[in-house]
């Protein structure tokens, strides 16, 4: 079945949609390799093959090895590739976006809250926000990843 193109269908729903990623992506202190990070991490929590597609290839763009990128569904069992801020912003990511088990809770906070202070931790949580929305569309509406076979 076809599904509609959502962001032509609402043009104005998707103008507030990339106001707030382009805030997620421009407007924070966050380095942009942890934004695409969290990104691609809370895009394979939820299983949005549009967005994995692209934040690995951004990842990629980025500078971050093609290894390190195919191990972030597994960063715990080779977390000595990631720097203490990208290990305390993918616990946090998994936290927020699995909220309706993890309750956010009060120890993955203050972990979070540790590493990157209470404006990092907000503008982190936006971000996580933001891209859990975004595959929500993508998702539902089956948006196609832009791999080739």
């Amino acid at each position: 079945m076809n599904r509609a193109v959502w962001f032509q269908t609402s043009p104005e729903g998707a103008k507030a949609v990339t106001v707030l990623h382009n805030f997620t992506t421009t407007g924070t202190a966050l380095p942009s390799l942890l934004t695409h990070l969290v990104f691609l991490r809370v895009s394979q929590i939820n299983g949005c093959a549009h967005c994995i597609d692209i934040h690995a290839r951004d990842l990629v763009a980025e500078g971050m090895s093609v290894d390190k990128v195919l191990l972030v569904p597994v960063w715990h069992e080779a977390e000595y590739l990631f720097s203490e801020k990208e290990r305390a912003a993918l616990a946090w990511a998994e936290e927020v976006t699995r909220v309706n088990e993890t309750h956010a809770s009060d120890e993955a906070y203050a972990a979070a809250l540790k590493v990157f202070g209470e404006k990092d931790l907000v503008d982190l949580t936006i971000t996580i926000a933001t891209m859990n929305a975004i595959n929500r569309m993508g998702i539902s509406f089956r948006m196609k990843p832009r791999a080739k076979a």
